[in-house]
């Protein structure tokens, strides 16, 4: 038989995917990548917001009345009886975390407990060390779809992380709904810095980078690990979502505006070289101009060297949903973009003040629209989310090596490098 997996969302569906190709592959289906060639297509869905649930719907049509197609995924566990009804072509839905129900339909029988198969480079790898949210931000459909938070035991990341430093990973990326709540259920305290002195322990990572920080719990504990780490990277992504303390409010955050102030320059003040990420919602449906004003004032402070912004949608099921949808969608379009014309020059003045240094580089890859040039990324660049560095070297590189690079240039959101 032979399968095709679209993957769709966020690096922690992409982890679900990669679980499900390994059960397939042990189960003796043939992976394709070509859509046309498959006899099988899974689709594994996110249903977070409007744009992410309407990619996924144009992603089912589009194959749905040509191939025998199966929906997964955080749309269906939304959203199933509505799927069944509006596009019965496909042949069967399946909700979050049903890798082994997909098996058993397809009547494949694993020879034996295969290991997720990687689509990352090899030179990282999204490791997932929790399922679902406790938190009831009020925008956030999330805990309705992944429901409440589950750490998973120590042992069982650790035997994954070291099956992923057997494959040549290098850094791992540990993603969560909410990373700095892991352990509160198992373990009944925040287990996060123990947890990382394990993954520090396996052979062969060198490399481990915090994602989806909840900005409540980066507390002096958590700095003073990272000060003190070898391998865990001084990159905070930390969702802020605004800074107006009456829609942090609304929004049910846990914090105000002096809390995130406070929080911002603990960490630059306790790690000279961290590097801040975050995001923001605009066009929530309390924010007046002044709000906003006070967010471009935020950001023009120059705390952050990535930002991503999101226009408010409105979540059937959500605290925010009885607020209606006042601020018409070109406002927030314009708030957006707006935000984002700021936070450019910003992080171009951040990414400067990287050049001349002398810095590790991970060997992500190469870019082939530009003659197979050798991309990477230094401690400052997440996967996917954000710039990339192109290498100049007199020597071949390989993908997942690690090597000492001076920063020569700067593009928008890109670097360039020279290996020493």
């Amino acid at each position: 038989m032979k399968v095709g997996v679209i993957s769709l969302g966020c690096a922690k569906n992409l982890v679900d995917t990669e679980v499900l190709l390994g059960k397939l592959r042990s189960g003796g289906a043939e992976l394709v990548s070509d859509p046309k060639k498959a006899d099988v297509i899974v689709i594994n869905t996110c249903g977070f917001i409007e744009p992410a649930k309407m990619e996924a719907i144009e992603t089912i049509l589009e194959f749905a009345d040509k191939k025998k197609v199966i929906v997964m995924g955080c749309l269906v566990q939304r959203y199933r009886e509505e799927l069944r009804k509006e596009i019965p072509e496909v042949v069967a839905y399946f909700g979050t975390e049903s890798w082994d129900s997909i098996v058993e339909f397809l009547n494949l029988k694993p020879e034996r407990e295969e290991k997720r198969l990687l689509t990352t480079p090899k030179s990282y790898a999204y490791l997932k060390i929790s399922e679902g949210c406790n938190r009831l931000c009020s925008f956030c459909a999330i805990p309705l779809i992944r429901g409440r938070h589950r750490s998973r035991p120590v042992e069982d990341i650790l035997r994954e992380a070291k099956h992923l430093a057997d494959q040549g990973v290098k850094e791992l990326c540990l993603v969560s709904q909410d990373t700095t709540y892991y352990g509160r259920d198992i373990y009944k305290e925040v287990y996060l810095t123990e947890l990382l002195a394990e993954l520090e322990k396996v052979e062969g990572i060198k490399w481990i980078r915090l994602l989806y920080l909840y900005p409540t719990e980066v507390d002096d504990r958590l700095l003073h690990y990272i000060s003190n780490s070898e391998k865990v990277l001084p990159y905070f992504d930390i969702p802020l979502q605004h800074i107006s303390t009456r829609l942090l409010k609304s929004m049910r955050r846990g914090y105000d505006e002096v809390f995130a102030k406070k929080l911002v320059e603990k960490i630059i003040k306790t790690l000279p070289d961290a590097v801040l990420r975050t995001t923001f919602i605009v066009g929530y449906p309390l924010e007046e101009e002044e709000d906003f004003k006070k967010l471009l004032d935020f950001v023009e402070e120059g705390y952050f060297h990535w930002i991503g912004v999101f226009p408010y949608y409105q979540e059937e099921g959500t605290h925010a949903y009885l607020l209606g949808d006042p601020i018409p969608h070109s406002k927030k379009e314009e708030r957006k973009e707006t935000l984002l014309k700021l936070q450019k020059g910003i992080t171009q003045r951040k990414l400067r003040s990287f050049v001349g240094k002398s810095l590790e580089l991970l060997v992500d890859g190469f870019d082939e629209e530009f003659g197979f040039v050798p991309i990477g990324r230094i401690y400052a660049q997440a996967p996917e989310v954000d710039g990339i560095t192109y290498i100049e070297s007199h020597r071949e590189l390989r993908e997942g090596e690690v090597v000492k690079v001076r920063i020569t240039q700067v593009g928008d959101y890109d670097l360039g490098a020279e290996v020493i």
